[in-house]
């Protein structure tokens, strides 16, 4: 008879006494900014009074905290399943209901020039309210730590599903661009944000065939406040014109990394690299030379259809003024050609293999 190894509990470590991140906490830990507080109790506005019935209680400190039904003491960690710049990802699942998260932890150190801006795109994951943006269900404060509690995307990511079917047919393509599409016009045009890192990674799939985008913004800056770029933390591949070189840039910024994505995905290999056999791809200063010099990239017109080629075309302009933006999108015969065709694309992924490791 096996014994079952018990289960982890969450660890998190605390931050060196010279974190400038002492300077925003208050005497009992609380983290805050004006009127945004986050503790271990998670996430609260302070710029209304809370109704009777739920009215925070005062420590002795001054803190005002409200009772939540969730707290991290309610997770047990299954397993890691993804590791970054940005953090650490974990499986965790809540001991009493049984439910399965991802919960993202990041040890923080934050500078004061962005600390402003973790604290706007914590506000943005926890007001997000769209069916194409991963759900963030709580986040906390605790020990030195920012803890996302993430919904769980069981087939892992874009890029794990073409790791397996080396390339995606043009109707389950329309299916995946539709639902980004879907994503990106919530964020663009309702949350005035720019994603800044749209790649296959940060796409993720579940069983039932829902695409949905991750990692808008925290771990950019996060990265940043380890004293790297966020413009160039890995994820250059992807970048506009504009970014690559340094420019200022807007929402189309998306648009272009959507197209080099969508491509890949039909080619079955990044659009800067000659061959699937080519070793890491083209070097930093190959793909700069080659995004901003050479003509963009394009889906060859004797194996996929007109409709395509245009939306690829209609992405990977090089200047950003001649994209089409992500409403615009919606609307191309590319995603029309496929909308009452009924495709299933939970069919697809739930035949592949369950990713070994969550995307980063």
């Amino acid at each position: 008879m096996k014994i079952k190894k018990p289960l982890q509990q969450l660890k998190l470590s605390v931050p060196t006494p010279e974190s400038p991140i002492t300077s925003f906490l208050t005497a009992s830990g609380t983290f805050h900014d004006g009127d945004f507080l986050l503790n271990q109790k998670g996430l609260r506005l302070a710029t209304e009074e809370p109704k009777e019935s739920n009215r925070a209680s005062s420590s002795e400190s001054g803190d005002k905290v409200l009772d939540f039904e969730f707290s991290l003491e309610d997770l047990e960690t299954i397993k890691v399943i993804g590791k970054g710049s940005g953090g650490v990802v974990q499986l965790v699942r809540h001991k009493f209901v049984g439910t399965f998260f991802a919960l993202k932890v990041i040890q923080m150190n934050i500078q004061e020039e962005i600390r402003k801006q973790i604290v706007q795109e914590l506000k943005i994951n926890q007001a997000s309210q769209c069916p194409h943006v991963v759900v963030c269900h709580h986040s906390f404060y605790h020990n030195g730590a920012f803890s996302l509690v993430l919904e769980y995307m069981d087939r892992g990511s874009l890029a794990d599903v073409i790791r397996q079917v080396k390339t995606i047919l043009e109707p389950y393509l329309a299916v995946v661009c539709k639902q980004v599409l879907q994503g990106l016009v919530y964020l663009h045009n309702e949350r005035r944000v720019i994603h800044r890192d749209i790649k296959p990674s940060n796409l993720l799939v579940n069983h039932k065939g829902e695409v949905k985008i991750t990692d808008f913004g925290v771990s950019a800056v996060v990265a940043s406040t380890m004293g790297q770029r966020d413009t160039f933390v890995g994820t250059y591949n992807y970048m506009s014109p504009e970014r690559i070189s340094g420019s200022t840039y807007d929402y189309s910024s998306d648009i272009w990394s959507l197209g080099l994505v969508v491509l890949e995905c039909a080619i079955g290999r990044f659009p800067y690299m000659q061959s699937e056999d080519q070793p890491g791809g083209p070097s930093f200063y190959e793909l700069l030379e080659a995004i901003v010099e050479s003509p963009p990239p394009s889906a060859p017109a004797d194996q996929f259809s007109p409709e395509f080629c245009s939306f690829v075309s209609a992405c990977l302009q090089r200047n950003h003024q001649d994209r089409a933006s992500s409403l615009d999108l919606m609307s191309h015969p590319f995603i029309k050609k496929f909308e009452d065709k009924d495709i299933d694309l939970g069919i697809l992924v739930s035949s592949l293999e369950p990713p070994v490791n969550y995307p980063r």
